[in-house]
């Protein structure tokens, strides 16, 4: 159980509010969609900003899931993305947890988190949504990982991408408007 409590902790680290107030001063709550993950921290604060927002909340999921023992690391990594979307410290009011569902994915299943991630890079360089790239790096990691993660690992993958598909509803929404930025 301690090791669910860490990984939530760790998730719950703000790093896209700690670096966009130390580039900008600005509380990035206060910009744009006020979500502290990296495509919020890019409007705020600038790609360089961003870029180390991504960084830093992968390695938060990468780390105590790679850290737990092997029975508890897919609980870990829902407990850190679940910390992302709600970190206590916010008030849970949190990112959408993709990155940290990075960090989480390349722990339990490499090859799904390398073929999400080019997801996202590829459809973000086409149509300039971060939200399509990011459902579709999600939806697409999760059928890498059902033919090469262990049965537990795809579990947990399953988990965060629920939590990661709930987070993004008014992305969907307004995608399906045709009003998504």
């Amino acid at each position: 159980m301690i090791w669910i409590a860490v990984a939530y902790l760790c998730g719950s680290i703000p790093f896209g509010l700690i670096i966009a107030r130390a580039a900008t001063g600005k509380d990035v709550r206060t910009v744009g969609s006020g979500n502290i993950g990296a495509t919020n921290v890019a409007r705020a604060a600038g790609r360089s900003a961003a870029i180390a927002t991504l960084a830093l909340d992968a390695v938060k999921g990468l780390a105590p899931v790679l850290l737990a023992p092997r029975e508890f690391a897919p609980a870990c990594a829902i407990a850190a993305v679940l910390g992302h979307c709600f970190p206590v410290w916010l008030r849970f009011r949190g990112g959408k947890g993709v990155a940290t569902g990075l960090g989480v994915s390349l722990a339990l299943a490499p090859w799904a988190a390398v073929a999400g991630g080019v997801t996202w890079v590829v459809l973000y360089k086409i149509l300039k949504i971060s939200s399509v790239g990011s459902l579709a790096g999600v939806a697409v990691s999760l059928a890498v990982a059902a033919f090469t993660a262990e049965r537990p690992a795809l579990y947990g993958l399953a988990a965060v991408s629920a939590v990661i598909l709930l987070r993004h509803g008014g992305n969907i929404r307004r995608l399906l408007r045709k009003q998504e930025s």
